[in-house]
């Protein structure tokens, strides 16, 4: 079939009824054969025509969806388990598109454990992008004070790895000696001896500290037994700094022993807040947050597919004793013996109905509601940012892709560009861009900001005009600066013949005034109106970005200026220095010695560059 499915309804219909009323997977291709969504059922062939029932509504993702899908697999099961095993082991192959159900809020931290490497590292991101099927996340958690904070402590408790690349090369840095570090970078550990002290960290976000805590009280014993007293007091310190790490708990419960998770939601017409609250060994030790939409579908159906999703990114120990739902799930048994058949010790789901257990649902719905209430106050400033400036500027839509521009340079030297995005008027990061001025017009004590916005302005749309980016073209193109720099990219996108297809204006420093082509006088605008306050915080975010990489860059050729004044010492030499050094305070503190032992610095070399900081 060339076309779409939903194009033909014979081909459809045809399609459908080979498909059986089974358990099962589910799997749509595009014309080009590749999966577009993943999905498990305990009927095949109900599941798979409602995606196509003209009277059922969709929400707009996966409206896209079903207009784009070429052909139908199916894969039957024995089991409703077997079905969900199966479709979460494919979608961790294949990783297809539209398989989001969650979305979660880009405020909220992961902690990520990068097993995949000899010497794993662990980190604190906002980003869950697995670079490797053996890499694990944990979150996304609401509190990020509260989780750095943790993770600062734990750096306290175990001996890990510091740094992401090695201060030194051929010696360990202070960390070592601090035993803040085993010494990872020169090998000093072993990659197995390494990983025992991080599956120990993993437990903490896992919610087994009480576990962990009982592992260590008996290492300590045994050691102390043996005569290790080093070593039992060095475990005696992390059980003590592991029971101060959960010692302000603000939720306990009477019973010490319970391992549960609770979930519930608070909805409006469009989104859903979910609210997931972890609780092991009768303390709150996690809460996490995600949003999800709304249309279409009952609370307790989407508790189910938000269960299902978090649970099949935890590793098996994860999973509690018992869920609480704050609505009945419409395949909660299957749920449960899925899970139980994981854990390999039986998961009970359980919609409360009285005190004690209620109260904690009502707990995650209270949450949950404030949360949605954030996320909507946040979505109505922005369309009232956005409706205002659409109007200011006289545009028929409100613009959807907002880009700024800033130079920043130190009198012509180190000079940059920054271009930051704006999404429905919030920052996108992952499209910002950082340019280094090329322009031979502009280099120390020689700036040109007009000709380095050219240069930009000229290397952003030539790049790509008809080509890849051509549809990540902006809606509004802000420039920070006053009628100049304005006539600067206006002559680019003149020559580009883009002129007429973007709106562009600038905005002044002095009078936040806006200025538009062609306008002698600046639009007459409230610098505190919503419009103004927007380009206002684009202009700052240019700015802000612009400057990091000024500085960045400046710090780089302040070190290499410095080594110029060593005679003999070249540019090739000063980089060998540097990235053996990584830094000048290091370079002047080292030794004769230990300043030979960098390629190509022989004893005279060596001996100018001493006597250089140690004059």
């Amino acid at each position: 079939m060339t076309g779409a499915l939903r194009r033909d309804p014979k081909a459809l219909e045809a399609r459908l009824r080979e498909i059986p009323p089974e358990p099962g997977v589910y799997l749509m291709r595009d014309a080009q054969g590749d999966i577009l969504y993943i999905g498990k059922a305990k009927k095949l062939r109900t599941r798979v025509r409602s995606y196509f029932r003209e009277s059922q509504p969709h929400a707009p993702r996966i409206a896209l969806m079903i207009q784009q899908v070429n052909e139908i697999e199916f894969i039957v099961t024995d089991t409703e388990s077997e079905a969900l095993a199966l479709e979460a082991n494919l979608i961790k192959q294949h990783q297809p598109h539209f398989n989001i159900l969650l979305k979660d809020d880009k405020r909220y931290p992961y902690v990520c454990i990068t097993w995949s490497e000899t010497y794993p590292r662990l980190f604190i991101t906002r980003r869950r992008r697995p670079q490797s099927a053996q890499d694990r996340y944990y979150g996304p958690y609401v509190d990020s004070q509260s989780l750095r904070r943790t993770l600062q402590l734990i750096k306290r408790i175990f001996p890990l790895r510091q740094r992401p690349q090695p201060l030194f090369k051929n010696r360990p840095c202070l960390n070592y000696d601090l035993g803040r570090c085993p010494g990872v970078c020169q090998g000093l550990i072993t990659p197995e001896e390494y990983r025992q002290t991080l599956a120990q960290v993993a437990m903490i976000f896992q919610g087994r500290s009480q576990e962990l805590s009982q592992r260590l009280e008996r290492e300590m014993t045994a050691a102390a037994a043996n005569l290790e007293f080093e070593r039992a007091a060095r475990l005696r310190d992390q059980l003590q700094a592991l029971q101060s790490l959960h010692r302000d708990q603000k939720v306990s419960l009477p019973k010490d022993t319970v391992s549960q998770d609770v979930v519930a939601l608070a909805r409006d017409e469009e989104r859903c807040a979910i609210q997931l609250f972890q609780i092991r060994a009768g303390r709150l030790v996690g809460r996490l947050g995600y949003f999800s939409a709304s249309l279409g579908a009952e609370t307790g159906a989407i508790l189910q597919r938000v269960l299902e999703a978090h649970y099949q990114q935890v590793e098996d120990l994860e999973i509690p004793a018992e869920i609480l739902a704050q609505a009945p799930l419409p395949e909660g048994d299957w749920l449960a013996d899925w899970l139980s058949g994981r854990r390999g010790r039986k998961v009970t789901m359980t919609t409360p109905q009285r005190a004690g257990k209620l109260e904690l649902v009502e707990m995650a719905e209270r949450n949950a509601r404030y949360e949605l209430e954030r996320a909507r106050r946040q979505t109505e400033r922005q369309e009232r940012d956005l409706e205002d400036l659409a109007g200011l500027l006289g545009m028929e839509t409100w613009p959807k892709r907002i880009e700024g521009y800033d130079i920043s340079h130190f009198q012509g030297a180190e000079a940059v560009a920054s271009q930051v995005v704006f999404i429905d008027g919030a920052p996108a990061k992952q499209h910002y861009r950082r340019y280094k001025i090329k322009t031979p017009a502009v280099r120390p004590g020689h700036s040109d900001d007009f000709a380095s916005l050219a240069e930009v302005m000229e290397r952003r749309f030539r790049e790509g005009k008809g080509g890849e980016n051509s549809e990540d073209f902006p809606d509004l193109l802000m420039i920070d600066g006053g009628k100049g720099q304005l006539s600067a990219v206006v002559k680019v996108l003149e020559a580009l013949d883009l002129l007429d297809s973007l709106t562009v204006v600038s905005l002044a420093k002095q009078r936040e005034e806006i200025f538009r082509p062609g306008a002698k006088e600046p639009l007459a605008a409230d610098p505190e109106q919503p419009a103004v306050q927007l380009l206002r915080r684009v202009r700052d975010e240019a700015h802000r970005f612009a400057l990091g990489f000024h500085r960045q860059r400046r710090l780089n050729q302040s070190r290499r200026s410095r080594l110029e004044e060593i005679p003999g010492l070249g540019f090739e030499r000063q980089k060998k220095l540097l990235a053996h050094f990584h830094s000048l305070d290091y370079i002047g503190a080292a030794s004769l010695e230990q300043l030979q032992a960098v390629e190509g610095i022989g004893p005279q070399l060596a001996a100018a560059i001493y006597r250089y900081f140690h004059p």
